[in-house]
């Protein structure tokens, strides 16, 4: 029986949240998701870890997931509830039947009662609804009995290469959580890639060997335990892409296309090259408009991966759509391993 402090993972993923805690020291006893893939990922990475695959709206703690975890205690619960469809009806707010991926994960607290919990979402829901959902999670888990705060996060202030912007709130039973985290370096595009195989003149294969020595801190830990370089596979870009990307300068986008190129992708993000000297913008679940700050290419799962803090060893599985979505849509792990050291403290 483990000492170390245990978490479940609702919505998981591949696990990005969890494998931060992981990295934290913490024990991860089960990953819960309706995604195949990212569930055949998530157990690849987070070896002593069980996982459920379904509707969560169907699962009750006493049924299914006790059982599972051999009705080992849970002192923590970590999610990203998916916030599509989020809608208030009325006075009853919060109870509309379509948010009933956000209900589920509320519902599993007040029936399983851990010592904390952290949900991560798009920053986009504090101000939802003039802010209405955002009250409305605060006040279901106030009536539990758990003190909540939150905060706009920036995966940059965390050491993470890129700017990705989410909305984390924790709970916590007797205490307020402080979200004043130290000060990291920033990590750049080019420190987080610059030792990975250029592929010019290649695609790559899905496991190749590393052709550079680590050249930065970053780059050391996140080859940490690699042996073999994994999901580096690049896109095979017809010439007139290519020809069109070498035109856009590191960190910039359409704007700096000539006129005739413009329209050919029409929105914001259209053409958009990774800065060199910057972290990355967020990294998505996989539309072929981000390019690499050098190459005249979409970055492949593995550098995304990077851009994400995902190390080297943590491999993705399925297609590579599916890869590039598992990777798109997982909390920073870096990231997720600070807030664990510092929620440790509290308990």
């Amino acid at each position: 029986m483990s000492n170390k402090l245990s978490v479940i993972d609702l919505f998981s993923g591949a696990g990005g949240l969890s494998y931060g805690f992981e990295l934290a020291g913490y024990d991860i006893l089960l990953g819960i998701d309706n995604d195949f893939d990212a569930l055949r990922t998530f157990e690849k990475n987070h070896k002593n870890s069980k996982t459920l695959e379904g509707d969560i709206t169907q699962f009750t703690y006493e049924k299914d997931i006790k059982p599972l975890i051999n009705d080992q205690k849970i002192d923590i619960i970590v999610g990203g509830p998916p916030c599509q469809g989020m809608s208030l009806s009325g006075p009853r707010k919060f109870e509309d039947p379509r948010n009933s991926l956000y209900l589920s994960y509320i519902r599993l607290v007040s029936e399983i009662r851990p010592k904390a919990f952290v949900i991560e979402n798009v920053p986009g829901l504090a101000s939802l609804f003039k802010g209405q959902i955002k009250d409305s999670i605060i006040e279901k888990f106030t009536e539990m009995g758990y003190k909540v705060n939150y905060k706009i996060l920036v995966a940059s202030d965390f050491g993470v290469p890129q700017k990705r912007r989410r909305i984390v709130f924790v709970g916590l039973q007797n205490d307020v959580f402080d979200f004043n985290f130290p000060e990291f370096g920033m990590v750049t595009t080019e420190m987080a890639l610059s030792d990975l195989p250029s592929l010019e003149d290649e695609l790559g294969t899905e496991e190749s060997e590393y052709s550079n020595k680590p050249q930065n801190s970053y780059q050391k830990v996140m080859r940490t335990g690699s042996a073999k370089l994994m999901n580096h596979v690049a896109a095979n870009h017809n010439q007139k892409t290519k020809d069109i990307i070498s035109l856009v300068p590191a960190g910039g986008n359409y704007k700096d296309l000539p006129e005739e190129f413009r329209e050919t992708r029409n929105f914001h993000v259209a053409w958009t090259r990774f800065p060199k000297d910057a972290p990355s913008p967020t990294i998505d679940t996989g539309h072929r408009h981000h390019f690499h700050y050098q190459y005249n290419r979409v970055p492949t799962v593995r550098e995304s991966a990077r851009l994400q803090s995902f190390p080297d060893k943590f491999i993705f599985t399925g297609s590579k759509t599916k890869q590039f979505r598992q990777v798109g849509n997982a909390v920073p792990p870096l990231m997720a391993k600070v807030i664990a050291e510092r929620l440790r403290d509290y308990l």
